[in-house]
């Protein structure tokens, strides 16, 4: 298919956004921005998040790993809904009850101030990485699927885009992604759909037809039971569990959409609900990458990994599905992008440089402010996407799962250490617990083989690292003194 025609679909479908940002942006003001004035609807919020969970890494990474570990992945999924109720039933009280815009002001008002910085750093840390990762992915894609027939060069196109996204949340900022994540993860779920019905169609099979083809392949095996495999069951429940806790749970990002809703309750059942609609979605994902491998066999496609799924998709199907292609294809990288650099700003502006809690700030100067943030975090987005384009990994899922585990792994020994225990911790060391904690991690994993006899390590790094920081601050604390 024509690359203009391409590049026509994605400007029109840029232009709806806009249109939703513009109708929704209007009398924005920063608490609008920050939390959506906590009036947003539970059920839009829940569907919409299933868009910032997937990303444009599940919608090419997942089904491009299928011909390496099968379905393994879903058993890290449902260790999500695990983690998604943990969510719902302990830590969205706490949020509530505390009416935080910040979900770090928790470990302010619990552990201290270099506390209270010091999660609110990592949590900047790991979305810069996080989201960039995933943004990278993806605008590699679009660059070598329409941008490079213009001579566009690669860091162009990402400075296109990231212009696209500060142009519709630079003003309405959360209450604006409340909406455009809703159209965004419809756009999103269609195209995989469609593309499944397609395959199908043309592979002339059915259902119960290509599970059995699947099965033969190797592709379809869902549990690993042997004990010292890296994809052992029980391990990646685990990992999955954690990894939402924390990557949800503890992410100013995800947390920022679900304090907006209205009361705790319709909160509670915007995460329930959202955790099974996204289990649903990652099958149907899997099941996807089972057929893109079946649909490259037959029709001699060599590609693999990340690269399958666009290659098949642009150059071996029809024009109307290239075209579902793309749309699905940014409907994935904007969710995961616009809500990360609207949460990062809102981390910045509050929890480091603190203008929520500065009276003296009028509310225009605040306005600035934030909006400056804005524009800071949308550059040091594309120089990172620009650092990824050089290493260039073969999968990207992994990569971000590596990185959630080295820098989520401090956020959750804060919270558990705040939540579990009724100690008091001192402050000005925990930054250095925090750091320390990482790179005992980094030890263990690069020496894995000598140090654990064969026991390999996968995401379960982040529960050690977790643990490791916990442990570091029982070290450096003491009973709370209770006041008569």
């Amino acid at each position: 298919m024509s690359p203009l025609l391409l590049f026509s679909f994605v400007i029109i479908y840029f232009l709806i956004l806009l249109a939703v940002a513009w109708f929704t942006g209007k009398n924005s003001t920063n608490e609008s921005f920050f939390i959506g004035n906590k009036s947003s609807n539970w059920m839009l919020v829940a569907f919409g998040m299933v868009g910032t969970s997937l990303s444009g890494v599940t919608f090419v990474s997942v089904p491009g790993n299928v011909a390496k570990e099968g379905f393994a992945y879903f058993q890290v999924t449902i260790g999500y809904i695990i983690g998604y109720a943990m969510i719902a039933y302990v830590l969205l009280p706490l949020y509530y009850r505390l009416n935080l815009t910040s979900i770090y002001n928790y470990l302010m008002t619990r552990l201290g101030f270099k506390s209270y910085k010091t999660g609110a750093s990592f949590f900047i840390l790991s979305r810069i990485l996080g989201a960039t990762a995933r943004l990278y992915l993806v605008v590699n894609i679009l660059q070598d699927a329409i941008l490079n027939s213009f001579g566009i060069p690669f860091w162009a196109t990402t400075l296109i885009i990231l212009s696209m996204i500060l142009l519709y949340t630079f003003e309405g900022g959360v209450k604006t992604i409340v909406w455009t994540d809703t159209l965004q993860t419809s756009c999103m779920l269609l195209g995989l759909i469609i593309c499944v019905i397609y395959i199908l169609s043309d592979l002339h099979l059915g259902f119960a037809g290509s599970l059995e083809a699947m099965s033969q392949k190797g592709y379809s095996k869902i549990f690993f039971t042997e004990p010292m495999d890296r994809l052992y069951f029980v391990k990646q429940i685990l990992a999955g569990a954690f990894i939402t806790v924390t990557m949800t749970g503890m992410d100013q990002e995800m947390m920022q959409k679900n304090i907006s809703v209205k009361n705790l309750k319709d909160s509670q059942k915007n995460v329930i609900s959202m955790s099974l609609v996204l289990a649903f979605s990652i099958l149907i994902f899997l099941y996807l990458g089972g057929l893109l491998y079946l649909f490259a066999g037959q029709q001699g496609v060599t590609e693999i990994g990340d690269k399958l799924f666009p290659a098949i998709a642009l150059h071996h199907m029809p024009p109307f599905v290239s075209v579902i292609f793309i749309i699905a294809l940014i409907s994935a990288l904007f969710p995961s992008a616009d809500g990360a650099i609207t949460a990062l700003t809102s981390t910045f502006c509050i929890d480091i440089l603190g203008i929520q809690r500065n009276s003296a700030l009028a509310d225009e100067k605040k306005k600035r402010i934030r909006q400056r943030v804005h524009l800071l975090f949308a550059l040091v987005f594309l120089v990172f996407v620009l650092i990824f384009k050089q290493v260039n990994s073969a999968s990207m899922i992994s990569v971000i799962l590596k990185v959630a585990s080295y820098t989520y792994g401090p956020i959750l020994g804060l919270f558990s250490f705040g939540i579990l225990l009724k100690r008091q911790v001192r402050d000005t060391l925990v930054p250095f617990v925090c750091l320390a904690a990482p790179l005992v991690c980094f030890l263990i994993d690069s020496n894995q083989d000598s140090l654990l006899r064969g026991f390999k390590l996968g995401p379960e790094l982040l529960i050690i690292n977790g643990l490791i920081t916990f442990l570091g601050l029982l070290l450096v604390s003491k009973p709370q003194t209770v006041k008569e």
